[in-house]
């Protein structure tokens, strides 16, 4: 199904931040991936890791509509680091099938319809939001950390996206 409006908007928005990110990870090995290059504990692994498992969780929070879900803070400690068993590509395998998912949602979601959050120790109440502002959620925490990503690899080889994405178009930088 083709996407028309604001739908084809957010997800035009959406898949341009994640091919941001993913300039990032693009040729760097799994170790590269695990290293700390700033005083941030942010690697680029664990970065990736990150969008992947968000998109993927406010995905399932969107088409669960559950008015008893609690946030599950087990997963709180995992979130931002990329385990021994993951690798970069697996994750970024992921993360295509992640977006995939995420736009066919998109074409059937109601952009106005009222979703229930988790609780959480820190939200102990329910609170509510529009699918859409979930959606514009997912895109600015894609957006955040495709600059944290850009720096943690400016920091490891001197690369960047604006570079690399020019490269790709024929420019050359003195």
């Amino acid at each position: 199904m083709t996407l028309t409006g604001e739908k084809a908007d957010i997800a035009r928005m959406l898949a341009d931040q994640r091919k941001n990110f993913l300039y990032t990870v693009r040729g760097i090995t799994d170790e590269q991936a695990r290293q700390r290059t700033t005083v941030s504990d942010l690697t680029l692994g664990g970065l990736l890791n990150h969008v992947v498992n968000n998109e993927r969780y406010w995905m399932e929070i969107l088409d669960a509509m559950d008015e008893s879900a609690e946030f599950d803070t087990s997963r709180m400690g995992t979130e931002y680091v990329m385990s021994p068993g993951q690798s970069v590509a697996g994750l970024v395998e992921e993360y295509a099938l992640t977006a995939a998912a995420t736009e066919a949602a998109i074409a059937d979601l109601d952009l106005d319809a009222q979703v229930p959050l988790p609780t959480a120790p820190w939200a102990p109440e329910r609170q509510w939001q529009s699918a859409r502002y979930t959606l514009l959620h997912i895109l600015r925490e894609v957006a955040q950390h495709a600059g944290h990503a850009d720096i943690i690899r400016e920091s490891l080889d001197g690369s960047s996206t604006t570079m690399s994405m020019g490269a790709e178009a024929g420019m050359t930088f003195g």
